[in-house]
C-alpha cells in the first residue's frame, strides 16, 4: 500500500509520456480556471504575498493528505466493509457501501485545505473578520483546485486524448472532462471559502463539517455514475448544479456588506 501511496503522490508532479505541448495546455487550462475564480473572490487582500503562501501551503498539504491519509483510510474502510459483505454484495449495494468512502474524501480534503487558514487565524489571536476568513479560505481551496485540475488534464492527455479522437467521439463529450474541472475548481474554492468564513465567525468545526458534507455530495456523483443510475452527461449536470449552489452561497457571503481588516 505504501508504494501505491507514493506512486499516487508522485503522479501529481511527474507525467511520463506526455508531450510538452500537452503539458503546457494542461497547466495553462488549470491556471486560467484558477484566475477566473480568483477574480470572482477578489479583494485587495488577495494582492498581498501571504494569501499566496496560504494557497501554496494548502495545495501541498492537501495533495499529501490525499495520498497518505485519504487513500489508506479508504482502503481500510473498504476492507472492513468486505469483512461483512462479499464483493458481489458490495457491488449490488454500492450506493450505500460507497457512502463512508465518499465521506472520508470530504473530511480529509476539506480539513487539509483549511489547515493554513487555521494557522493564520490562530496567529491572529483567533480573531479575524469573517470576510477575511472567507477570502483566504477561497485562496486555500483555489490552490488545490488548480493543482488537481492540472493533474486531471495531464492524465487525460496521457490516456490518449487528441483532437482527432475528439472529433471521432464528438466534441461535446470530448471536452466534458475539462468543463468538469472548471466547475470543480470553483467548488474547491467555494467550499473552503465557506469553511473559512465559519472559522472566523467562531463556528469552525461546524462549518468544516458542512464543507465536508458538501464535498461528499459532489464526490457521490462518481458512485452514482458507477452504478449506472445516471449517465455521463447527467452526472456532469449534477456536478454543475451542485457547484453553482455552493458557489452561490460562498459569493453571497463574499459580497455581503462587511468590513475586511487584515
Amino acid at each position: 500500500m505504501l508504494n501505491y501511496m507514493i506512486d499516487f503522490f508522485v503522479s501529481g508532479f511527474v507525467y511520463p509520456g506526455i508531450l510538452w505541448n500537452q503539458l503546457l495546455i494542461g497547466i495553462g487550462l488549470g491556471l486560467v480556471f484558477g484566475a477566473i475564480w480568483y477574480a470572482v473572490y477578489w479583494t485587495p487582500i488577495l494582492g498581498k504575498p501571504w494569501p499566496w503562501a496560504i494557497l501554496v501551503g494548502s495545495t501541498l498539504l492537501s495533495w499529501t493528505a490525499v495520498a497518505f491519509v485519504q487513500i489508506p483510510l479508504q482502503l481500510w474502510t473498504g476492507n472492513v466493509l468486505n469483512f461483512f459483505w462479499s464483493q458481489e454484495i458490495l457491488a449490488r449495494r454500492l450506493l450505500i457501501a460507497g457512502i463512508p468512502l465518499i465521506l472520508l474524501s470530504g473530511l480529509v480534503q476539506e480539513g487539509s485545505k483549511l489547515v493554513p487558514v487555521v494557522i493564520y487565524w490562530w496567529r491572529k489571536g483567533k480573531n479575524i473578520e469573517p470576510k477575511l476568513g472567507l477570502v483566504i479560505g477561497a485562496a486555500a481551496g483555489l490552490g488545490f483546485g488548480i493543482f488537481e485540475a492540472v493533474w486531471v488534464h495531464n492524465s487525460i492527455f496521457i490516456s490518449g486524448w487528441s483532437w482527432e479522437a475528439a472529433r471521432t467521439a464528438g466534441l461535446f463529450l470530448a471536452i466534458i472532462p475539462f468543463l468538469e474541472r472548471f466547475f470543480i475548481v470553483a467548488f474547491h474554492t467555494a467550499s473552503s471559502a465557506i469553511a473559512g468564513w465559519g472559522l472566523a465567525k467562531g463556528w469552525g468545526w461546524q462549518f468544516y463539517l458542512i464543507a465536508s458534507l458538501a464535498h461528499a455530495i459532489l464526490n457521490y456523483s462518481a458512485v452514482i455514475f458507477n452504478t449506472g443510475v445516471l449517465g455521463q452527461v447527467q452526472v456532469e449536470i449534477f456536478i454543475i448544479i451542485w457547484t453553482v449552489v455552493v458557489t452561490a452561497a460562498a459569493l453571497w457571503l463574499r459580497y455581503r456588506k462587511e468590513k475586511i481588516v487584515a
